[in-house]
């Protein structure tokens, strides 16, 4: 099958790597608004650049389209992709408003093209078996929970992360990730709460503590930093009735190299890495293709990555009003 990349940032290039490596699939083209970003990805490829995606189009007939740009531009490359009759791929978060994540739904459907959502932690072997874990029973019943996803904060395009109207800030475009694997691994969300470092003078620092609470009567403590000066680190611990489950990057990590660039975000926005032969980045998205090859459902549905969106705008809301949320509030943009 046929692919083509829209954006050629840090994502763009994570995922188009993997499909140069994937047998079976083939790189339709690279687009970028910058045309010497998406060339120079293109040439590591081996395929076409473009700056647009008309111009894609006209020249080729990729069978996919995978969307790896800026949040708040996700609806209008799912739409557009859905009427040239394209399966979508789109990086998470979904889409910056539930609204827009609606639309994105209703459009794949009404086109009968498949919308798969890039939620890659389900991916990440410490995830998958703490998950496994769970339902196992190894911990009993889950009682508290905590996750810390933490690192500099991120530099891209226009510095958009850095726009809360953009992106959402901390919340919604870093501890989605936590969010998504949460849901799956202890159901429904009933209520949260949550405080952040919107409204404050921070510099391009960024910071927020989450609370959930699960429909199980479980409690989540959710951590997110893009204000963490020692490197890109995340850990899980899990405590049950009967155990606990415990896991920090930080400790299973050989090596770990830190730079004053990496730190102040410079680099771009971070990427996990993995000691698997094939990264969680390859594995998901060969999930997806194989899923479209085969007509079954992914390990990450559409409508999880649109539930994960409802549990971070109702966070975002909390943070802003000093009040507790449910999944599905949003505040007006």
């Amino acid at each position: 099958m046929k692919v083509a990349v829209i954006g050629a940032g840090t994502m763009g290039t994570v995922h188009s790597e993997a499909y140069a490596d994937m047998p079976g699939t083939q790189i339709a083209g690279i687009v970028d608004i910058r045309l010497a970003a998406a060339q120079s990805l293109a040439a590591r490829t081996q395929t076409n650049a473009y700056d647009s995606f008309d111009a894609l189009l006209a020249h080729e007939q990729p069978d996919v389209i995978d969307i790896c740009v800026p949040t708040y531009r996700h609806r209008a490359y799912t739409e557009q992709a859905a009427h040239a009759g394209k399966h979508v791929i789109c990086e998470k978060p979904m889409a910056r408003t539930l609204a827009d994540a609606r639309a994105m739904l209703n459009v794949c459907e009404s086109a009968d093209v498949r919308l798969f959502l890039a939620h890659v932690v389900r991916f990440f072997p410490e995830y998958s078996r703490a998950t496994r874990s769970v339902q196992k029973g190894a911990v009993g019943k889950p009682g508290v929970i905590r996750t810390t996803r933490a690192g500099g904060h991120p530099t891209a395009w226009e510095d958009w992360y850095a726009s809360y109207a953009r992106s959402g800030g901390v919340i919604m475009d870093l501890l989605i990730h936590d969010f998504d694997w949460l849901r799956a691994t202890f159901g429904e969300v009933e209520r949260i709460f949550a405080r952040s470092l919107r409204g404050r003078d921070t510099q391009r620092l960024d910071y927020a503590l989450v609370t959930l609470r699960f429909a199980t009567g479980a409690i989540a403590h959710v951590e997110g930093s893009w204000a963490h000066r020692g490197g890109f680190h995340t850990s899980i611990e899990i405590a049950g009735t009967v155990g606990m489950i415990e896991h920090d990057s930080r400790q299973s990590a050989p090596i770990r190299v830190h730079t004053e660039s990496r730190e102040q975000g410079q680099a771009g926005v971070a990427v996990p890495e993995s000691p698997l032969a094939q990264s969680p980045y390859y594995l998901e998205l060969e999930n997806f293709m194989n899923c479209i090859r085969t007509n079954t459902q992914p390990i990450v549905t559409a409508e999880d990555g649109y539930k994960a969106l409802e549990i971070a705008a109702a966070a975002n809301l909390s943070a802003a009003t000093g009040r507790p949320a449910t999944p599905g509030e949003e505040e007006a943009l």
